[in-house]
Formats: structure tokens, C-alpha cells, sequence
């Protein structure tokens, strides 16, 4: 039988913080005893919550709510700013000692990770020792999941916290994971839940035992089909480690505000230019470029989505993998095919996220199926057309090196448009009347 554990960092962020400012000043306040919580400007009190205390939750704060909103439930919170380079490395140490007790990990973000514990003899005993060390070594908590799947570990894992363990094997099912609200099934987001509850359905139990036809015809083919499965706790075990991770380059953004259908125009273009440059940026540093274009978000409700294509042409050009994300969220947002994504992640309806009446909190951009500059260099060599190469081959190998030349001067005019623009502003208003967002 599969042992798979699910580690989860208790308050990742606030944790992190509050170890950072203890080991500076051992005097200093714990972040984590009194209601407190990361995120938005912590000067103008904008912007939205990313972590919060304990303490801070029983005052009804939520993650992704904004500032203002928990400043009201909660007058004394105790607001701190990210700080994303001490996340990193906490994390980098986090996974690092996973490592040292599992041969094969899978790090899903930056403060959980999955690993596989087969053959350990006592699974309740790893996991208290995994929590001793990381707790000793580390000074934070995690609460650690175990079940014989990634799903039933994840459901395990967010039980009572801090600093537990908790199993949800499946005989455990019935006791343990049907009398929970629908709500809390992982991949039921809230526009999914609200609609099951239409229909009577409020909790996992209901849903595992409702016929997966009828889960079908609320959610169509492929949710239903989901939902029932989870439900029952029905899931892949297997894990995907860190190692292949390095075959591709992702950036993610959490948005200061949640990204609707009225204000998406404007806020998500400038976010999505911006992690495409970050991309490129990765991508030239280590001299490879890539052939697949994806972009993800993650909803008000935590739920991820993504959209990818692949391209004729590997490429680091930020532009071209900007327009090539924009035309996947337009895809995500509003297109009317979807396809499931793997361990919970929910297709979206046909009208797309939006039509569905869904937020965004989370963006993302990414690049895969890579190729270093030296094959690309070959590849595009065979322009050179080889002796008795069809006149088909020509045409084609024509037309696509005509798109990429378009595609360019395309980009070098909205560029040079931009520019042209910038510098009328700010001969009539000032030097710094306006500049690029990334400065």
C-alpha cells in the first residue's frame, strides 16, 4: 500500500515573518500569539490579506480578503509586509529536510510539499519526527496529512491546526471526510459548492453518494465526474518530484486586488507583461528558449486553472510570450471548451471562469518544453533548404519564418508607439510624469 504524506507549513508567511523577526531581536513580539497578518501596504493599509495569525482568525479574517475589511473585524491587527526572499529560503530548508526523509518529494508551492513514505514502518512515528525536526531546526510548524493517495493526504492536512497530524485512510472516509461541508472538498471552489447546494447537497457524504450522472448533469461531464471521484476519495498517488521542475520556468503574482470581469482590461495586461518578462528574463539567463506557453490562475475560492499551447518556433522573446499568455487567459477567462485538470483542479463552465461569476486572486505565466540556444540555432538552419527538399517543405518552412518576422515588427512598432507616446507625456507634464510599470 502507497503511504503518501501531505506537509503543510502552518501560516507560511506569518510564520516566516515572525521566525525572521525573533531571530533578529529574540525579544520582539511572536507574530503568531496575537492577531496579526501579511499583506497589501502596510503604510496606506491597501491592498489584500495573504496570511494570517491564528488569533487573527478567530476575528472571521480570511486570506484574499482586503485590508480594510479585516482592519474593521479586528481594529489591534498587527500588519506586516512581504518579504519574499526570507519565503524563499525558509522554503528552500523546509523542502531540503523533506528530502532527507523521503527519496521522492513533490513541492506543490512554496510552503507544501507531497512525499512518498512507502515501506515506512510507522507512519505516525515519521511524522512526528518530521514535525520535531522541522519545528527544532526551523522554528515553524507544519501539519502533516497521511493517507494512500495525494488527495485524501491534502483533505488530512488542513484538520485541526497547528502542528498535527492527521490521517484520512480510506476506511477513515465515512467518519472523517463525508460529514465535512461540500465546500471543503479540495477542487470544490465556491460557485461549485453554492450550486450542489441548490440541489441539496451540502455535504461530501451527499455528494459521494449521489449517482455520478446526476453530479454530471449539474456540472457537466467532466466536474461531475470530479466531484463524485473525490468525494469517495477516489485520486492519483503518484508523485511528480522536484527534479522536473527544472524543465520549465513559471512565475506567479498574487494581485493586490481580486481581478473581475469589470476591471480585468486594465489590471491583468500590465500583470501578465510583467511575468512574461520575468520569464524571458530566466529563459536568457540560461540560454534556452521554449516551445510551450502556459498561464494559470487561482480564483477567489483557491482553486487553479490553467491554459498552455505550443508554438512553431521555440522563443524567449517577452513580447511573444505575452501575447501568446494574453490569448490563453482570454481562453481561460471566456472560451467556451475547458479541460479538467489533474488532482482538483476544475475544469471551468463553458462560458469560462468569468461567465461562472469567479475572481482572480493568483496569476501566472509559464514556459516549458525547452530547448537550449544551440539546437535552436540548428533547427532554424534547416531554413538553409537542403538539396531535394519538396516544394511543400519550402512553402511552409516560408510561411512560418514570414509570421515570426511579422510577429516581431508587430511588437517593435507597438514598442517604438509606446515609446513615442511616453516621451509627448512627459515633455508636456515632466521627466517622471509616466514610466514603465516594472520600474
Amino acid at each position: 500500500m502507497k503511504i503518501i504524506f501531505h506537509v503543510d507549513v502552518n501560516s507560511a508567511f506569518l510564520s516566516w515573518s515572525a521566525v525572521k523577526r525573533l531571530k533578529e531581536d529574540p525579544s520582539a513580539l511572536d507574530l503568531r500569539t496575537v492577531p496579526s497578518a501579511v499583506g497589501g501596504d502596510v503604510k496606506t493599509r491597501h491592498g489584500v490579506i495573504t496570511a494570517k495569525s491564528i488569533p487573527a482568525k478567530k476575528f472571521g479574517i480570511t486570506t484574499g480578503e482586503p485590508v480594510m475589511t479585516a482592519l474593521r473585524k479586528c481594529p489591534g491587527l498587527i500588519l506586516v509586509p512581504s518579504d519574499f526572499q526570507t519565503y524563499r529560503q525558509y522554503s528552500g530548508e523546509f523542502i531540503r529536510i523533506l528530502q532527507r526523509h523521503s527519496g521522492m518529494v513533490e513541492q506543490v508551492s512554496i510552503d507544501e510539499a507531497f512525499a512518498d513514505m512507502t515501506g515506512v514502518p510507522d507512519p505516525l512515528a515519521e511524522a512526528a519526527a518530521l514535525r520535531a525536526e522541522i519545528r527544532e531546526k526551523l522554528q515553524f510548524t507544519v501539519n502533516v496529512g497521511i493517507s494512500e493517495n495525494k488527495l485524501l493526504a491534502k483533505m488530512a492536512s488542513d484538520f485541526e491546526k497547528p502542528d498535527r497530524t492527521h490521517t484520512l485512510w480510506p476506511s477513515e472516509i465515512p467518519e472523517k471526510l463525508w460529514p465535512l461541508p461540500i465546500r471543503e472538498l479540495f477542487g470544490c471552489g465556491a460557485a461549485t459548492a453554492a450550486r450542489l447546494n441548490s440541489f441539496g447537497i451540502r455535504t461530501i457524504g451527499d455528494a459521494a453518494g449521489t449517482d455520478v450522472r446526476i453530479l454530471q448533469a449539474i456540472l457537466g461531464e467532466k466536474g461531475g465526474a470530479y466531484i463524485h471521484r473525490a468525494a469517495n476519495g477516489i485520486s492519483s498517488s503518484v508523485l511528480h518530484p522536484e527534479e522536473e521542475d527544472a524543465k520549465s520556468y513559471s512565475n506567479e503574482m498574487t494581485t493586490a486586488e481580486d481581478i473581475t470581469l469589470q476591471n480585468y482590461a486594465e489590471a491583468l495586461p500590465p500583470i501578465l507583461r510583467r511575468l512574461s518578462g520575468k520569464v524571458a528574463s530566466r529563459m536568457k539567463r540560461d540560454g534556452v528558449r521554449a516551445f510551450t506557453i502556459g498561464v494559470m490562475v487561482k480564483t477567489g475560492g483557491f482553486q487553479r486553472h490553467s491554459r498552455q499551447t505550443t508554438l512553431s518556433l521555440p522563443t524567449d522573446d517577452p513580447a511573444e510570450i505575452f501575447r501568446t499568455a494574453d490569448q490563453l487567459m482570454h481562453r481561460l477567462l471566456f472560451a467556451e471548451e475547458g479541460n479538467a485538470e489533474p488532482d482538483g483542479e476544475q475544469e471551468e463552465a463553458e462560458e469560462g471562469l468569468f461567465g461562472r461569476g469567479e475572481v482572480l486572486r493568483l496569476v501566472g505565466v509559464s514556459a516549458a518544453k525547452l530547448t537550449n540556444e544551440k539546437e535552436v540555432y540548428r533547427q532554424l538552419s534547416l531554413f538553409d533548404l537542403p538539396p531535394g527538399e519538396t516544394e511543400q517543405e519550402k512553402a511552409q518552412k516560408k510561411a512560418q519564418e514570414e509570421a515570426r518576422k511579422k510577429a516581431q515588427e508587430e511588437a517593435q512598432k507597438r514598442e517604438a508607439a509606446l515609446k513615442d507616446m511616453m516621451d509627448r507625456i512627459n515633455r508636456r507634464f515632466g521627466d517622471k510624469a509616466v514610466k514603465k510599470g516594472t520600474l
